[in-house]
């Protein structure tokens, strides 16, 4: 079996098991997608206690719906977010905590952000990245939904910056033994759940 017909079954099993257990929330169904789940927004507090989040001027984060109380909390605390666009097609999104004030919520989601930032190439580089996931596993291996945009936004910030810290926020299920991979895939720092912090050694 291939690694690509590997990674498939493991995303059909996680999004099965998901929908099966009643953790997948809308949108609805989650095959196909990064999964939102229930605990999403407390996975996304739980990230909010990192001293990389503390310390952080800058977050990038996916504009998938799991990671959208993330997207908030960044404006809420003062941060600048840096959004990438749906599969990339417009790039990325800056949007100035400054010019969301009581609006941080709407500002969050994928019509907000476009309102309210600006379609830029020029950032200051992210001190977090954060990126969603159908499945990761302790040793930092990442699965997305299929169709290589997670790993094109960390390779372009890799190449922009340099080195990067990258999280990512999932239910406890998604957290498996061993993530079927390449040598081409991107790799992650930090684990966060809505019950635990694991990060991975390097």
């Amino acid at each position: 079996m291939t690694v690509a017909s590997e990674k498939q079954l493991l995303r059909e099993k996680i999004w099965s098991e998901m929908e099966r257990l009643k953790i997948a929330v809308f949108p609805l169904p989650c095959r196909g997608r990064i999964p939102n789940f229930v605990g999403a927004e407390a996975a996304a507090e739980k990230l909010r206690q990192l001293g990389e989040w503390k310390k952080s001027r800058t977050i990038f984060a996916n504009p998938d719906s799991p990671q959208r109380k993330v997207r908030e909390n960044a404006l809420k605390d003062g941060k600048i977010l840096v959004m990438a666009s749906p599969r990339l097609e417009k790039g990325f999104i800056l949007i100035n905590p400054s010019k969301v004030k009581g609006r941080e919520r709407y500002a969050s989601t994928i019509r907000g952000a476009f309102q309210f930032g600006v379609e830029t190439h020029n950032f200051l580089k992210p001190d977090l990245v954060v990126e969603g996931s159908v499945a990761v596993d302790p040793y930092g291996h990442r699965l997305g939904k299929g169709h290589g945009y997670g790993d094109v936004e960390i390779q372009i910030l890799r190449k922009m910056f340099g080195k990067l810290t990258v999280a990512t926020t999932v239910h406890d299920v998604q957290v498996v033994e061993n993530v079927p991979f390449e040598e081409k895939d991107e790799k992650i720092s930090i684990i966060v759940t809505p019950t635990r912090i694991i990060r991975v050694s390097s």
